[in-house]
Formats: C-alpha cells, structure tokens, sequence
C-alpha cells in the first residue's frame, strides 16, 4: 500500500515532531508552515504572528501500520486542543491547533476525531480542520530538532517530556522503541 500524508499544527512544531517521530508506521516528520498568506515564509516571519501561517508537521506514513485515525487520536492526547491560538506559553494564531487534511477522506475522519477526542476534554475543542493550503518545510535546523539541538534546549526540556509521557502511557503498543 503507498504511503500517506497527514499536516498538522498543535503548537510548536518542535513538540509535535517529537511525538510523532516515536510511531510505528511513521516514516518522516517534516517541520513546517502552512494556512497563510504569503509564499515561503521565514521562521522570523511566522513568529511575527502576521503572516497567518502555523506552525505544523507533515507525517508521512504507511497506513496498513498505522491508520489517519490514530494519528488524529495522539494528535488530541498529545496536545491542548481546548486552547485557542496558544500553547501553553506559545501564544498566537501561529500555534494554533489545526488540522489541515489533503482529501475529502481525512477531512471527514478530522471531524470524527473531534468529536471522539470531546469526551476526553472538559473544555470545548477549538481545533480548526484548515484548508486546502499549501505546505512550506521549516528552515533545516528546525528539521529533526528534538534529536539534535533539542535535548539541550531549555524550552524543549521543559515541553515535549511530557508529551512523550503522554504517549507512552496511551499509546505504547503504537511506539517503536
């Protein structure tokens, strides 16, 4: 079966990369920008806040090992979909959550994800479905950076720990290591 894509923004691409990386199935993550105004934005101009690009992931990945519906489930675990243009201390529409599907298909499953993944918040999801947009990759030094600068980062330190704890306790059998 051929692979597939998924793009979605939950806040810092760092963050998301680093889940996702963990994932039986999974073949890549690419960091990048999507949903905005203006053609291959820089980071300096993404963080701006005004150029309405977010910061997002591109997993490709071979569904008969892991389904576009698993991916939406670790994406609602593994982030606060109920905080609007913000995570955590990231503040703006460039973090905001969203998912941006590539076919009527994944569109449709996008909605069923919301709606399975209300029950596990108290607060309303605010999770936008986005697009068609297209996708910019980040600069290379935003590519793989947990693995790298990451585990040095003070920021990233703090932050994606405790998403990968997250990931282990739901979805260990999902992990590939």
């Amino acid at each position: 079966m051929p692979h597939e894509e998924a793009i979605f923004a939950g806040g810092c691409f760092w963050c998301t990369e680093a889940v996702f990386g963990q994932l039986k199935g999974v073949q890549s993550v690419e960091s990048g920008y999507i949903g905005g105004g203006i053609e291959n934005p820089t980071y300096k101009q993404v963080c701006g806040g005004d150029t309405g690009h977010a910061e997002a992931i591109r997993i490709t990945f071979d569904p008969a090992v892991i389904s576009y519906a698993d991916l939406l489930d670790i994406f609602f675990a593994t982030h606060d979909p109920t905080q609007l243009n913000r995570q955590g201390n990231d503040i703006g529409t460039q973090y905001r959550s969203a998912i941006f599907p590539l076919d009527e298909d994944q569109r449709q499953s996008a909605s069923q994800g919301i709606e399975r993944a209300s029950a596990d918040w108290p607060a309303p999801i605010v999770t936008t479905i986005e697009g068609p947009a297209t996708w910019y990759p980040a600069e290379d030094y935003h590519q793989e950076y947990w693995e790298g600068e990451g585990q040095r980062n003070p920021y990233c330190l703090a932050v994606i720990p405790p998403k990968l704890a997250k990931l282990k306790k739901s979805f260990a059998q999902k992990m590939s290591n």
